[in-house]
């Protein structure tokens, strides 16, 4: 019980600290035409409210897709349709056709801030609780801190409290769903992924350790016996799930290929805005979108993105551990992030959920990432008046991760899960014993020129040459922040001998 009552002062001061952040303006208040995320989700619930099913993904004179046309998957639009009953009861005027563009009002306001927060409070913190209590070999007051700690982390709260959006919502089904096959509620915990894919299409990151692992652990079980017994069972359960979601799409082939596209617009390119991805880093000094041609692009794209996820991929369908299950995760969602098509800042999001499940494990690599993913999403901040937030939202999460887990006294090679790869690499470099060292300096020079580049695009204007000079360092050095990540993570997953012998046999 007193665990308990820890967990409940831990949800509070989570919620404080959201509900604090949303009361900022929202993104885009003020800005005609387009107005900005906020409006994009307040006139979904009037599409969805005020036209038949069969128009919501069509252009037309009551749905200008140019206007923040639909672009996610059915469960989206469903839920900003409940969303709009309750919206249309309280007031008409919210969500009426045409002339609700733009609304902007306290009322409204606190309406849409409250929907996050609800969603947040029934699908995402009881899902972090629960996972947190769940973890093996930990005390009650180390749960408590992995709790507090994710609960603080900074970007999605930035994002969700005062960008506007409903990530909790698919990462929270998304967490739902590693909990479930971690304790072997696999049907569960496919249905469970199902909804966060069927909520936002990006989920696709996290979807091939997914695979992987339920593969692997059928195979473990014996593709003859009860291991094609389950395959069936969570196939049957993946497509009643899509079917579901769907149904109202399928009347017509026209209309499902109308969702499909809108959820992959192939056709805006490589890449739109300024990502800390590999593709933007790259334009900055050869065009790529210039010089190759669409279908070149997306090629190139599709093998490196494979190719960079391939290996932990294979290693988790062979030895399907829980442990290898989490870091597979981290692994495969950054290889999407840095390689794949048309990527968005916001995506870190989904690489920084499955980090925050290993922060228990690596608190000092966790923490950092987590802090370089808020730091690649500064340009969009910045542009959305989200600054203090967002420097007391990560001070607030740094001194909690500082205070919970001694990061300084975490960094030997066994705590950085590298002894294996340290120990590889002696066998013909004896001298090679200065890797904790090595980490420490990376970070220390990383939170300083974070906190430079900060520093810079807040207080100088860039030259008229390089309006956009700020914007692409950040991205830049994020980048290369991002690239050590994958190649750590990595050499963590291949270089882990102990899943295979540890890991709790499935069958």
């Amino acid at each position: 019980m007193e665990n308990w009552s820890w967990m409940t002062l831990v949800v509070l001061v989570g919620l404080t600290v959201r509900w604090t952040v949303s009361l900022n303006p929202y993104s885009g208040a003020g800005r005609p035409p387009m107005f900005g995320d906020y409006e994009a989700q307040r006139h979904w619930q009037e599409i969805t409210f005020n036209l038949p099913v069969k128009e919501w993904y069509f252009n037309s004179s009551d749905n200008n897709l140019q206007y923040w046309g639909l672009d996610y998957p059915p469960l989206t639009a469903y839920h900003s349709l409940l969303c709009a009953y309750v919206a249309r009861f309280i007031n008409p005027d919210w969500v009426a056709l045409h002339t609700s563009r733009g609304y902007e009002s306290q009322e409204h306001k606190l309406f849409m801030r409250a929907t996050v927060l609800v969603a947040d409070l029934l699908i995402y913190i009881p899902a972090v609780l629960l996972y947190c209590n769940s973890l093996k070999e930990s005390s009650p007051k180390r749960k408590i801190a992995s709790a507090l700690c994710i609960l603080l982390y900074p970007g999605l709260i930035l994002i969700d409290y005062g960008h506007f959006q409903y990530n909790s919502v698919s990462l929270g089904f998304a967490l739902w769903g590693v909990l479930g096959v971690s304790c072997d509620w696999d049907l569960l915990g496919s249905l469970a992924f199902c909804l966060a894919l069927n909520y936002k299409q990006m989920e696709l990151y996290h979807s091939l350790p997914f695979f992987c692992f339920l593969l692997g652990k059928c195979y473990k079980k014996g593709l003859r016996g009860k291991g094609f017994e389950l395959l069936i069972k969570i196939a049957c359960t993946v497509l009643a799930s899509f079917l579901l979601c769907w149904l109202p799409f399928f009347t017509e082939r026209e209309h499902a290929l109308q969702v499909l596209r809108r959820l992959f617009p192939i056709d805006r390119g490589l890449f739109e805005d300024k990502v800390a991805n590999v593709w933007c880093s790259i334009n900055v000094f050869l065009k790529i979108k210039d010089i190759l041609p669409r279908h070149i692009q997306l090629a190139i794209s599709f093998c490196l993105t494979f190719l960079s996820l391939l290996p932990a991929c294979i290693k988790l369908t062979l030895q399907p551990s829980s442990k290898g299950f989490r870091f597979t995760l981290v692994s495969c969602a950054l290889s999407f992030f840095l390689f794949s098509f048309q990527v968005h800042e916001k995506s870190i999001l989904l690489v920084s959920l499955p980090v925050c499940l290993v922060l228990n494990e690596i608190p000092f690599m966790s923490t950092w990432f987590l802090l370089v993913s808020t730091f690649s999403m500064l340009p969009l901040l910045l542009k959305d008046d989200l600054l203090m937030p967002s420097v007391v939202t990560t001070m607030a999460f740094l001194v909690a991760c500082a205070t919970f887990f001694p990061m300084c006294e975490s960094t030997s090679e066994e705590q950085l899960q590298l002894k294996s790869f340290a120990i590889s690499v002696r066998r013909r470099l004896p001298g090679f014993t200065f890797l904790p060292r090595i980490i420490q300096y990376l970070f220390f020079s990383s939170v300083t020129t974070m906190a430079l580049l900060t520093a810079l695009s807040v207080t100088l204007h860039p030259p008229q040459k390089l309006p956009d000079l700020f914007p692409v360092l950040v991205c830049f050095v994020s980048c290369i922040n991002f690239m050590f990540f994958l190649v750590y993570f990595n050499i963590v997953i291949m270089w882990d001998s102990n899943s295979g012998r540890t890991r709790k046999k499935i069958n």
